[in-house]
């Protein structure tokens, strides 16, 4: 049974690392209609023989957009929707917002997150991070970090 009501936002992966990361985001993106934009440089293999040996099946159906680097990706989308940056770092918790069809939820690659990008930061207005409760947790898995963010947005979004 799939639900009728639909939220259009953005998932954007910048510089990813490890494919099956990628591969359960696309999967997320594909059940939520939401697009997915691949920032290169990719650390893997996205051409058809590798996603087939890595069994996607649903690839193909996924809205994917990819952008040669960060600066195209953010000319690209500079007017299509507001800008949300994923970081440890922010003080702004992920539940803060009120989150509008269009966003852009902006993730950095698994080793170093988002950095160096203009109006990323602690207090940035635009910068969210999501509540962890212990220290010892250096950080989330990047999947389940786009999975919490993007079921807050639809919730706030379709099931209010």
């Amino acid at each position: 049974m799939s639900d009728q009501k639909s939220a259009s936002f953005h998932i954007a992966l910048v510089e990813p690392q490890i494919p099956q990361n990628t591969g359960n985001i696309g999967r997320l993106c594909l059940a939520t209609n939401t697009t997915l934009h691949l920032v290169h440089p990719l650390g893997f293999d996205l051409s058809e023989k590798a996603v087939r040996r890595a069994g996607l099946d649903y690839w193909q159906h996924l809205d994917l957009v990819e952008h040669e680097s960060f600066n195209d990706f953010l000319i690209w989308s500079e007017s299509k929707g507001r800008h949300w940056y994923i970081t440890k770092f922010a003080e702004q918790s992920l539940y803060k917002p009120e989150f509008q069809d269009g966003d852009f939820f902006i993730f950095g690659k698994e080793t170093t997150g988002i950095k160096n990008v203009d109006g990323v930061g602690a207090n940035a207005g635009n910068s969210l991070r999501i509540p962890m409760f212990d220290d010892r947790v250096r950080s989330l898995n990047l999947a389940n970090a786009a999975s919490l963010v993007l079921y807050e947005a639809v919730r706030q979004t379709i099931y209010q």
